[in-house]
């Protein structure tokens, strides 16, 4: 595979595929957003919607800047690979997905438990309501500050870069919708995928679901790892963060997690406390 092909994949190249996928997924977040507002005129934050939206075009910015810190890092370790893994059967796309979406899991995981990944990731969870459009607001400075990483073990094993790209996108379009809060259980699927219902006790702030069901396609992995938590209809769902975020700008919610943690880096003494403020929990 040549390595200009993995840049071009990983960088501006991908651009039209990434936006035309962008305006579907907008698409449907708007007719979500118009039922809602008919059923129940007023419940609906458009504004919330539109922070989202804004948030993924600048993500879409950041693509078409070709700016990733993982691009090159999966150029080195392809070029270092232990084998060359050939998408040629069955079994290498189960163990590409099986081995992703593990990854995914763990990713996850570090992004609720370590500071640094949080910054990032608190965007997604800045909504004080859950809609289709809160799949779309994923934030931009992960892809400055190394949330690709978990991923390159996968390359550096023998999967192709742009299978592994693809595995990781495709595992971010299936999350699209389990931010439907509305939708109803699944029966037996509750037990093996993640699903609004799990889902939208991940975005909880109560304390009784905080830190739970990091799961990307699959739930199996939170269940072996022991950090499933199952709905409980008698404790309401308050989305958002623990901390409110009260705003609607799209650099504020970007930022804010960054911000309050170069706050506690300046306000940290020593070397071992700065290090706590970075990997510690937030």
């Amino acid at each position: 595979m040549p390595i200009e092909a993995i840049r071009d994949t990983l960088g501006p190249q991908a651009l039209p595929w990434f936006a035309a996928a962008f305006l579907v997924l907008l698409g449907i977040a708007c007719v979500e957003g118009l039922a809602r507002s008919l059923l129940r005129p007023g419940s609906y934050d458009w504004r919330a919607s539109a922070a989202s939206f804004a948030d993924a075009l600048i993500r879409r910015g950041v693509d078409a800047l070709g700016l990733s810190l993982v691009a090159p890092l999966f150029v080195l370790a392809w070029e270092h690979r232990l084998q060359t893994l050939e998408m040629s059967s069955p079994a290498a796309f189960v163990a590409l997905f099986l081995g992703q979406d593990f990854l995914y899991y763990w990713y996850h995981r570090m992004a609720h438990r370590v500071r640094w990944f949080w910054a990032s990731h608190t965007v997604h969870h800045s909504p004080n309501q859950l809609s289709l459009a809160t799949a779309l607001r994923l934030g931009w400075t992960g892809r400055l500050t190394g949330n690709g990483l978990f991923y390159v073990l996968l390359v550096w094993l023998g999967f192709p870069p742009l299978a592994v790209t693809a595995a990781v996108t495709l595992n971010l379009l299936y999350q699209f919708w389990v931010h439907a809060p509305w939708m109803p259980r699944l029966g037996p699927l509750e037990w093996l995928l993640n699903t609004p219902t799990h889902h939208k006790v991940h975005h909880a702030s109560n304390p009784e679901y905080l830190d739970c069901n990091y799961g990307g396609v699959l739930i199996v992995f939170d269940r072996l790892f022991g950090t499933f938590v199952e709905y409980r209809p008698e404790i309401p769902i308050r989305y958002g963060l623990t901390r409110p975020l009260h705003s609607y700008n799209p650099l504020r919610i970007a930022l804010h997690g960054w911000l309050e943690l170069g706050r506690d880096l300046l306000r940290a003494r020593g070397l071992r406390a700065r290090l706590g403020v970075l990997v510690g929990p937030p």
